[in-house]
């Protein structure tokens, strides 16, 4: 089994405020459908699990009962609770993975946005079988630029100009060494083998603040690491959002996906 990448206690603190505003986010469409495959209803419950600021809690929020968004990193937390708290329906856990038990109570769905790479992904799906009631499903949610859609050609220079500032993400660098399986590989040996995709495409416009906001919220290049050197970024990226976007108006194709698993014996739709 391999060992889950150690994550600095100080990493994603200090990325809590630029989560929000930077990180693309989930197509509403998706939530809906995904929504709809598992035939969430107004009394069930949801677990973001790994939820950082609450984005994945708050798209489910208004169509279910109670939402449980649990993370580790007590800011994170801070910040889902002033931006959501308002909702009413979201319970702020502070733990990770290895705290899950039966105290949570159960759930039709459990939800992970970009965080599942960070856990024991073996462990963590045991522990969820014993969470997730008869017919329910855990979805992974991801976005993606892709080089090859035109209006995302700038997008090699943003990353390559990141680079030159970060460190690589641990997660990544592990990804694509020896040893490492893809989720749906560890998904398929697992309770949760009955695997759906769904993925939902949409062009978006970003600014210049989204770009910087987006650049220090990512484990390579969050303030924690780049230090003294975060305004000379924000100013590379000003320079090249400048040289990319005639008229000051930048685009790009956000493809929104969720991995959707269920028990292979459970009845589904």
């Amino acid at each position: 089994m391999a060992t889950p990448p150690a994550i600095s206690s100080g990493r994603y603190r200090s990325a809590a405020a630029h989560y929000l505003p930077g990180r693309p986010a989930y197509a509403a469409r998706l939530v809906r459908r995904v929504s709809q495959l598992v035939g969430l209803a107004a009394g069930d419950r949801v677990l973001d699990l790994g939820c950082g600021p609450g984005m994945l809690a708050a798209a489910f929020a208004p169509t279910v009962a109670e939402v449980v968004a649990m993370d580790p990193e007590p800011e994170m937390l801070r910040v889902a609770t002033k931006t959501f708290g308002h909702l009413g329906n979201i319970r702020f856990v502070r733990g990770s993975s290895d705290d899950l038990s039966a105290e949570l109570g159960g759930f039709r769905l459990v939800v992970m946005g970009r965080s599942f790479h960070w856990m024991d992904r073996e462990a963590t799906l045991r522990r969820l079988d014993a969470l997730v009631v008869t017919g329910g499903a855990v979805a992974l949610f991801d976005t993606e630029l892709r080089n090859e859609i035109p209006d995302n050609a700038w997008y090699s220079q943003f990353r390559a100009l990141l680079a030159r500032f970060g460190q690589q993400d641990p997660a990544s660098v592990r990804r694509r060494t020896g040893g490492w399986s893809r989720h749906e590989a560890v998904l398929l040996d697992s309770t949760f083998s009955w695997l759906e995709g769904v993925i939902a495409i949409e062009r978006r416009q970003v600014s210049v603040s989204q770009l910087v906001h987006r650049a220090l919220s990512l484990s390579s290049v969050v303030p924690e690491r780049v230090g003294d050197s975060t305004a000379h970024l924000e100013r590379e990226i000003e320079e090249l959002f400048q040289a990319v976007a005639p008229g000051g108006r930048l685009t790009e194709v956000v493809e929104s996906s969720a991995l959707v698993a269920r028990r292979d014996d459970d009845d589904h739709v």
